[in-house]
């Protein structure tokens, strides 16, 4: 009911105990199906936010709960809708769980190519990335004509972990004023704020990207940009990364830092294998997230005409 949490819900399933920060719900069968329920009130998950109160740790009271009301149709109605939702959210699960697997299957992929990165069982030669990066990327200035329809990318635009580009807006809807670095499809944008986050992203193409990120580009003859992405993402490299980062008030890792971590360098075209398996599955997992993002509206559809009495 409050924090960061604020407005999640779950079927809980079992007999447990719980502490103040949950508010648990019973139906009462005789009129409410407990899936209804749990169906209804995931349609009011903004509509809950929105009640919240205060700032840094947001809460909503039992009292509002209590208030709160939700579509009650006869129980045999309740449970067809239940039943059709449930399968709409099964096919979301399914998704989600091809994509998780798919991540999982590079790692995979990796480590039986590489192996270790801390453990080095393949003995790949170590270089510090200043012989196998550049960080050049020319500043531009956002508001001129040619730079500013380029979509803008900054820490908050780069999915922790998984390294996805979150959807971005142009240098002219975010309002730009500062200088930015102009990257290219060769470029790796690294959130050098707050390493333990492990934000690191391929670059979409020709694009801004803040300050706040390091636009890291591979020199070709030594080191190619699918492998170094994936290094960087390594947890030898976050660990490495967030022991700098840990000797500054403020968690970041500097350029010297950055360009003084001894990285693995495997053959390239060992490296060049690993990214044109890797391109394959990005691809697929591509086209499973294309497949999600349909069922998620088909089931933002379902839930709508549910409990609006058009389903």
């Amino acid at each position: 009911m409050y924090g960061a949490t604020v407005g999640r819900l779950a079927l809980l399933g079992i007999d447990a105990a719980t502490n103040q920060a949950v508010c648990n719900i019973r139906p009462d069968h005789k009129v409410a199906d407990t899936a209804y329920v749990y169906r209804a009130l995931e349609a009011k998950v903004p509509e809950l936010i929105a009640m919240a109160t205060g700032g840094a740790q947001p809460n909503i009271s039992q009292d509002k709960i209590r208030k709160l009301k939700i579509p009650l149709p006869p129980l045999d109605e309740q449970k067809r809708i239940a039943a059709i939702l449930d399968k709409a959210d099964q096919l979301r699960q399914k998704r989600r769980q091809a994509i998780a697997l798919l991540d999982s299957l590079t790692q995979s992929i990796f480590l039986e190519m590489f192996g270790d990165p801390i453990a080095n069982p393949y003995g790949w030669p170590a270089k510090p990335l200043d012989e196998c990066i550049l960080i050049d990327a020319p500043l531009v200035d956002p508001r001129l004509t040619e730079y500013c329809n380029l979509l803008h990318y900054g820490p908050d635009r780069i999915e922790k972990e998984s390294g996805r580009l979150l959807p971005a807006k142009t240098a002219l809807e975010d309002n730009l004023i500062s200088k930015k670095f102009l990257c290219s499809e060769k470029h790796i944008l690294y959130s050098k704020i707050r390493p333990y986050l492990n934000k690191v992203a391929l670059s979409p193409g020709q694009c801004l990207c803040s300050a706040d990120m390091y636009p890291v580009e591979p020199k070709q003859h030594v080191m190619d940009n699918i492998y170094l992405w994936f290094m960087l993402r390594t947890s030898a490299f976050l660990g490495y990364a967030e022991s700098c980062s840990g000797r500054a008030n403020i968690p970041k890792i500097n350029r010297e830092q950055l360009l003084g971590f001894e990285i693995l360098v495997p053959s390239l075209a060992d490296q060049k294998s690993f990214g044109l398996l890797i391109g394959k599955v990005q691809r697929e997992t591509s086209r499973q997230e294309l497949s999600l993002s349909s069922v998620e509206n088909l089931f933002s559809s379902l839930q709508h005409r549910a409990f609006s009495g058009q389903l």
